[in-house]
């Protein structure tokens, strides 16, 4: 046990004992020099990440600024969104408060954006004509319900049939715990909060840029300042973050960064898909039913059926155990429990959780 409930939410994350201790450094200046090489060296880590030789930056703020900023710089009018989950839809929401006029496919929660879906409607709004769709955006995997779209296979469509748009990923829940491949699937912009699967407390997002979508920004009027996607490359080549970071969460991110190069992205990606395996045993094994189709089945958050007194026993036991569970998102708050095996999770605590909150016989 420790001396605090062990967080297995899909975000905030458990954060680990080393990375607290780095937190707690005495404060520096953002324009000491040691924090602008820090800046530097987080721009070549980033883009490690990402798997990217184009561009990778952070900013002081939530993943949600990104969904923001990447409409704000790519897009004069019209985005495609393919939703099927509760931050899909934000994404939606977002691009119409940018003033933009998106076009939305909305799934049922639970539901996948399939490549044959992406096609489809890609034909549909070409044969219907109208202002050209400049960016399509997915999400990667949705938290909310536990679905991994197959990202890679969507994106090709998308290069194939409308090769001049832009592709926008939020990787909130997916960058550091499942295959993101940025240059090689041909991405423009993806991003990911410090919370989820990099473990760490909430403060800063991390993104990747393509130098396509910085040339297309250099075309956008009103794009903003503080996340002017124009502006990074210069701004990171010389350390120096147009605002003022969290110093601490920095010089964290950056050993967590080098954390996960010592286990190796690749292992890290299996980690967690035999944490998602791990539970949808247990889960099968003890009749509740897996919210998402096997295909489909995130490997950092799975959305588990169970309602009444069965899941407020599930909740109940695991706060007893020490252990932080929560219910479904939204309308799937009565009707799941979702268990966040992302980040610096393994085996042995999550198995240690799946005991605690195993039905009771009667």
């Amino acid at each position: 046990m420790t001396d605090h409930p062990i967080l297995f939410i899909p975000g905030p994350v458990e954060v680990d004992e080393e990375l607290r201790q780095i937190m707690a450094m005495p404060l520096l200046g953002h324009r000491d020099p040691a924090v602008k090489e820090l800046s530097i060296r987080l721009a070549s880590k980033l883009k490690q990440l990402y798997r990217t030789e184009q561009h990778a930056f952070f900013e002081n703020a939530p993943a949600t600024a990104l969904m923001e900023a990447s409409i704000r710089n790519v897009v004069s009018r019209r985005s495609l969104h393919f939703a099927s989950g509760a931050f899909g839809s934000r994404w939606i929401k977002v691009s119409k408060a940018c003033g933009k006029q998106p076009s939305a496919i909305e799934l049922p929660m639970g539901a996948a954006i399939t490549p044959e879906l992406v096609e489809e409607t890609l034909k549909s709004l070409a044969a219907e004509g109208g202002d050209p769709i400049e960016a399509v955006c997915f999400t990667h995997n949705e938290t909310s319900t536990g679905v991994l779209n197959p990202l890679a296979e969507c994106a090709a469509v998308v290069r194939r049939e409308l090769p001049d748009a832009l592709i926008l990923v939020d990787a909130v829940t997916s960058v550091g715990g499942a295959p993101l491949e940025f240059d090689a699937w041909g991405l423009d912009v993806a991003f990911a909060g410090t919370q989820k699967c990099l473990a760490l407390p909430p403060g800063l997002v991390t993104y990747a840029v393509s130098e396509r979508a910085i040339e297309k920004a250099a075309t956008i009027d009103d794009r903003g300042f503080l996340l002017d996607f124009t502006l990074g490359p210069g701004r990171f080549a010389k350390g120096a973050p147009p605002a003022t970071p969290n110093v601490p969460l920095l010089f964290a991110l950056e050993r967590q960064l080098d954390r996960i190069a010592e286990e190796g992205l690749e292992n890290r990606w299996a980690r967690h898909q035999a944490m998602r395996d791990e539970t949808v045993s247990w889960a099968q094994k003890h009749g509740f039913e897996p919210f998402v189709a096997e295909a489909f089945r995130s490997t950092t958050v799975s959305t588990l059926r169970a309602e009444g007194d069965a899941l407020n026993g599930i909740i109940a036991r695991a706060k007893q155990a020490g252990f932080t569970l929560g219910k479904g998102y939204g309308d799937l708050k009565e009707q799941t429990f979702r268990v966040g095996h992302m980040g610096d999770h393994t085996l042995e605590r999550l198995r240690a959780l799946l005991t605690a909150i195993e039905p009771v016989a009667v």
